[in-house]
């Protein structure tokens, strides 16, 4: 059976229709961008996370697969959008050819990205919750009156740098986050992000890894 790739799932016009619906979903909701820039970071996260551990190339496609469709569920509600977004992806990917066992794969890991219900199941989840949770970035932020802000545009807006990436050993994964201090206290980006953090600290441990967290050159986690 031909492997389903990810430039075949990228190109799906019902992929892409879907992630541009359930972003405009949530525009009308004010939230941040959950657009094509969200999906195709973390789907480039996911995949370099693993392919840095030295995962197997077909995981890491199907890391890349799984990031670029994980949001896809917001097209019907925000609530429960994870385990939606894996019955859509299920279909999709069903009707493409992809063999029943790399779709358990996918739909498992999009399955268990929300905070409020995720679980590391897989290699695969635990990559996409980490480049998921760690995407916080001001070019997110849609609303440009700041007299207005919720915090959630605060703090993403008040990010002005944040970087993913390995220690020397490849034994951490570290979130350096430089935080505008004016625009919104330290202490903010833990009062919304901090469960983020300990389920990213979850999903490192599955791969055998440290998470670290860096706030203004300051460890934090």
């Amino acid at each position: 059976m031909p492997q389903v790739t990810f430039a075949e799932v990228k190109n799906n016009e019902a992929v892409r229709t879907y992630i541009r619906r359930a972003d405009e979903a949530l525009t009308t909701m004010g939230y941040t961008e959950h657009a094509f820039a969200h999906v195709t970071k973390c789907a480039e996260g996911a995949y370099e996370i693993l392919n840095t551990l030295g995962y197997e190339p077909r995981l890491c496609e199907l890391a890349r697969i799984a990031g670029f469709m994980h949001d896809i569920g917001n097209v019907i509600n925000r609530q429960d959008h994870a385990q939606s977004g894996a019955i859509m992806a299920f279909r999709i990917l069903d009707q493409m050819g992809m063999s029943a066992d790399d779709v358990a794969l996918v739909i498992g890991a999009i399955g268990n990205h929300d905070e409020g219900t995720a679980v590391p199941v897989s290699p695969i989840a635990a990559a996409l919750i980490l480049a998921d949770k760690c995407d916080v970035r001001r070019s997110r932020v849609r609303n440009r009156d700041a007299t207005t802000f919720d915090i959630h545009d605060r703090v993403n807006y008040a990010v002005e740098a944040a970087d993913l990436s390995f220690s020397d050993g490849k034994e951490a994964l570290i979130l350096d986050i430089t935080i505008d201090p004016e625009i919104c206290p330290v202490m903010n980006y833990f009062e919304i992000f901090l469960n983020r953090m300990l389920l990213c600290r979850r999903a490192a441990d599955f791969l055998g890894l440290k998470f670290k967290l860096v706030v203004n050159g300051l460890d934090m986690l």
